[in-house]
């Protein structure tokens, strides 16, 4: 049986406003620095979510799952695990860091992922299995297509996995980028080898809640790890390390 797993990054505490009430609140903040200056994590994609509402009056899980899951046959992919399905979610876990153990962030029994959210947010928030994002990024390595299904142009997929910072960006974001990463249109990508599977052109990023998931086009090749716990820092743990290093080792040609 497929297990469902928490998949988003962001979504360990899911908002708990309306996008249009947290988008009022959201105006009302000042600028933190003027657009250019920096490189701001996931508040865009939220931001991004609540405009692709608006200009196609849908909500947001309804236009994914027209343009995105259906024609792709992700059928275990949305923001909330129905009852019939919510013996296939396992717990997730963080670390307690008062007495240095693991316990449950959210139970199965009472998820959050347990209900529709009053927020469906496009930085974070989807609960999914392997295969269904493993579909997924199979597309964005066939340049948008999948079998007989193109959701995404060739040169859109290009554009979407291209680092788009400046090197002043990717400095004052140094903890998410390190010395070989930057950033796409929603996705990190490797712009310099400094380890076996930094490879430039490779995209995808971790996921707070215990994911891994990065594409090579150069290899043709799928990485996806999905450990359902919380990091405890912006910088990848050593089991992602593991993992990535495996995976590049294993190639044989």
């Amino acid at each position: 049986m497929k297990r469902l797993l928490e998949a988003a990054a962001s979504a360990a505490k899911p908002p708990t406003l309306c996008s249009e009430e947290w988008m009022k609140r959201l105006g009302k903040l000042p600028f933190i620095h003027q657009p250019g200056e920096s490189w701001m994590y996931h508040t865009g994609s939220d931001i991004l979510g609540i405009v692709i509402e608006r200009a196609s009056g849908k909500k947001l899980e309804d236009f994914f799952r027209e343009s995105i899951f259906e024609p792709l046959g992700m059928k275990d992919t949305s923001f909330y695990v129905p009852p019939e399905k919510l013996d296939r979610l396992p717990p997730s876990y963080m670390r307690n860091r008062t007495i240095g153990e693991l316990t449950v962030h959210d139970d199965p029994n009472h998820s959050r992922w347990g209900r529709i959210p009053v927020f469906q947010s496009g930085g974070g928030g989807l609960v999914s299995t392997v295969d269904d994002y493993h579909v997924f990024c199979r597309m964005m390595v066939n340049k948008g297509s999948y079998g007989r299904e193109r959701i995404l142009s060739r040169p859109s997929v290009d554009l979407m996995t291209t680092d788009h910072l400046t090197s002043a960006q990717r400095r004052s974001s140094r903890t998410f980028f390190g010395d070989s990463s930057s950033w796409g249109f929603g996705v990190g990508v490797n712009i310099q080898r400094d380890d076996l599977f930094s490879v430039p052109g490779r995209f995808g990023w971790d996921g707070g809640i215990g994911t891994s998931g990065y594409s090579d086009p150069a290899e043709d090749m799928i990485g996806i790890l999905m450990t359902q716990r919380l990091m405890d820092s912006p910088a990848p743990s050593s089991v992602y390390r593991d993992f990535w290093t495996l995976a590049y080792q294993a190639i044989d040609d």
